[in-house]
């Protein structure tokens, strides 16, 4: 272990007791005891049933840098200004205290002496830790100072506005001003009350001069009879009309300049509206009246084009091509001249026609291809390019069954045999051409 001799001169730290290593002031014996090495001689601290004479040491160890780094927190706190120095006198006892009846391998003088240099550090910081007081207080004064400044601003501005005529748009403001007034931190009673009593009177002020405002408003209801009475003559004479697009758009228009127009008097512009109703109504139930007429008149369109395109699936599948072709046109020349129908239902039906046409066209094509010189020449060319590739590989399976080469023989029976594969096939397509 290292003597105590060589630890007289301590840094004039509070953190002096963590250097070095605390483990050198302590020893394990052969029983598992742990023992630690003060200026007084060895001191048993404990032991630590199942551990390892180096376990139990940590231990020990652990329990004595805890102290020692509460020492050291408690200087670097007092230095900082972060302590009342009443309150550091009494951390400076209780630590004393356990420093006293610690049971753990280190630096014990040290700690002692650590901690024994913290007293006069507190008188030291004193003066700082008034001085950090004072500025807390200059703070606490700032932001009392920023609040009234801020209480003034809003009551500023809602005097300013007291005398607005824009009646919604200040309404508005001074309920966003009121909530921020809400907000703001609370003054003392005697300030808060005074900025409060000026506050208040801008709002009551502004109030009373946008109720006395609507409270004569007999003119401009007036002028909103006016405006509707209109709207609901052009209604009126609208409602007989049978051009059902344009008249319906117009009564939308009708509608949104009615909107436009604001609130009346409550009597005034339930009579009107009544009237506007009753207009609009005999317009659309004779819409919808005519749209019944054409939904009758589809739905007999609807059969006949049902039937007609029944007739036209019935042409496949072709046995006469220029019949079936001729028959289509027909068909399709019939069914142009059918009126109208249901938009979704006649997509479903133009789908089936088209089924049709697809399947003439396809026809056609294969036609085409059946009479194409320039094909059949190309098949008749891979009909005997196969028929020569299976006699070659036939000839020399022959020669290699002669050499007594079985295997070799083999597989060129079985590549002549997936070539007759191939020509049965370029065989069946020659037909076709053959037979077209």
């Amino acid at each position: 272990m290292e003597s105590l001799d060589n630890q007289n001169s301590l840094p004039n730290s509070a953190a002096a007791a963590l250097i070095g290593d605390p483990a050198k002031f302590g020893r394990v014996d052969e029983n598992g005891t742990v023992f630690v090495l003060t200026n007084d001689g060895e001191k048993m601290v404990g032991s630590y049933p199942g551990k390892t004479p180096e376990e139990a040491l940590a231990y020990f160890v652990r329990k004595f840098e805890i102290v020692a780094s509460e020492v050291a927190l408690l200087a670097a706190r007092i230095i900082s200004g972060a302590m009342v120095p009443e309150d550091a006198h009494d951390a400076v006892r209780k630590l004393r205290n356990q420093v006293e009846h610690l049971n753990g391998v280190g630096n014990l003088e040290a700690l002692k002496s650590s901690l024994e240099q913290i007293p006069p550090l507190i008188d030291e910081h004193r003066p700082a830790y008034e001085a950090k007081k004072a500025a807390e207080a200059e703070l606490k004064a700032a932001k009392r100072a920023a609040t009234i400044a801020a209480k003034e601003a809003l009551v500023t501005e809602a005097e300013s506005l007291s005398e607005s005529t824009s009646w919604k748009v200040t309404g508005e403001r001074l309920k966003v001003l009121l909530e921020e007034w809400k907000k703001a931190p609370r003054l003392d009673k005697k300030t808060d009350g005074d900025l409060w009593k000026r506050f208040s009177s801008a709002r009551n002020k502004f109030d009373k001069r946008r109720r006395t405002h609507f409270a004569s408003l007999t003119a401009q209801q007036n002028e909103v009879k006016s405006t509707k009475e209109k709207i609901v003559t052009e209604a009126e004479s609208l409602a007989t009309s049978t051009d059902w697009v344009a008249t319906a758009r117009r009564y939308k228009a009708l509608m949104d300049e009615w909107k436009a127009t604001g609130r009346g008097k409550k009597n005034d512009d339930a009579k009107l509206w009544n009237r506007f109703k009753a207009a609009q109504d005999t317009f659309f139930a004779a819409k919808n009246a005519d749209l019944e007429k054409r939904g009758e008149s589809m739905a007999a369109n609807l059969e006949k084009r049902e039937a007609l395109v029944a007739e036209i699936e019935a042409l496949l599948p072709i046995t006469n091509l220029d019949d079936t072709r001729r028959k289509f046109r027909d068909l399709r020349t019939k069914l142009s001249k059918i009126g109208m129908i249901d938009k979704k239902k006649r997509a479903v039906l133009d789908k089936r026609v088209d089924v049709v046409e697809m399947t003439i066209k396809e026809a056609e094509q294969e036609q085409w291809r059946r009479s194409d010189p320039g094909a059949r020449a190309r098949a008749n060319d891979v009909v005997n390019q196969l028929l020569a590739a299976v006699s070659d590989y036939e000839a020399k399976a022959a020669r290699a069954e002669a050499s007594g080469d079985a295997k070799k023989a083999a597989e060129h029976r079985e590549a002549a045999a997936a070539r007759r594969m191939w020509l049965s096939e370029a065989q069946k397509g020659l037909a076709d051409f053959t037979t077209a």
